[in-house]
């Protein structure tokens, strides 16, 4: 069963007014190729192709996608990139979209939620941390999403901010254009440790987890889905699709958090 909210329903009601939900558009539906466009946050790129893969496999609607950190995609969609969906790892890039009335009314929901957590190579064998004082004696890089603006990168400044340790370690920090760009630091030994999402760290097997960043200390980690305002009956159906019980269990095999 799908979990009932009013997005989803709102969704549904949708799907009965866009062109192509009626018999009299069937065979024109039918004489182009069908298929929509997700912009979404790195950190989903591994989920977000298999979900898409398997929606094309049940539908034949083709799922394209595009993957970058939350902000340069709001920035895209501002800017005129066409995208049915747009997924983001935080609530601040859909804001943004949202003020600019760029996103479908009454069409946004948070869908998953994540952790921030502390990383490092498999083959420097660490040892899990109990707290974060060994950054205080950092010697070595840290690379995270940029600060300035990538979702992961915004949790893990502010957090380490609230527990003091930011101003201690700034100047060891290597911005990286989005989040799986840091975990590529880690990965390859261009730094010794990363803050990453846990669901990065859990799709790679080159890095270990040694510490999670405590969620008190900066805001939920929340991945707001929503429709663009120029949307299809394509885009609608996708969108009900992530909050089925199928993709339910697609997104938690992956380590993210489904919100109720």
């Amino acid at each position: 069963m799908k979990r009932c909210s009013f997005f989803l329903i709102g969704l549904l009601a949708l799907l009965l007014t866009l062109p192509g939900c009626d018999q009299s558009s069937a065979s024109s539906s039918q004489q182009s190729p069908r298929r929509l466009t997700i912009f979404a946050a790195a950190s989903t790129t591994n989920v977000i192709e298999q979900l898409a893969l398997i929606y094309e496999q049940q539908t034949g609607v083709k799922v394209m996608t595009s993957f970058a950190s939350s902000s340069t995609l709001a920035r895209q969609i501002e800017q005129g990139a066409k995208a049915d969906l747009y997924l983001s790892a935080n609530t601040k890039w859909m804001d943004y979209l949202q003020d600019r009335d760029l996103i479908a009314p009454k069409m946004r929901v948070d869908l998953l939620a994540n952790r921030i957590v502390l990383i490092a190579p498999t083959s420097s064998s660490p040892k899990t941390w109990q707290s974060l004082e060994p950054l205080n004696d950092l010697t070595d890089k840290l690379a995270m999403g940029d600060p300035d603006h990538v979702p992961a990168g915004m949790y893990g400044k502010t957090s380490l901010t609230n527990l003091g340790f930011w101003d201690k370690i700034v100047s060891q920090v290597v911005p990286a254009k989005d989040v799986r760009g840091a975990l590529l630091l880690v990965e390859t030994g261009q730094a010794s440790l990363g803050l990453v999402y846990a669901t990065d760290a859990a799709a790679s097997k080159k890095v270990n987890v040694i510490y999670a960043l405590p969620e008190t200390s900066h805001q939920p980690v929340r991945y707001p889905l929503a429709l663009m305002k120029a949307t299809s009956n394509e885009a609608a159906a996708f969108a009900v699709y992530l909050q089925s019980d199928e993709a339910r269990s697609v997104f938690e095999r992956a380590g993210f958090e489904v919100i109720k």
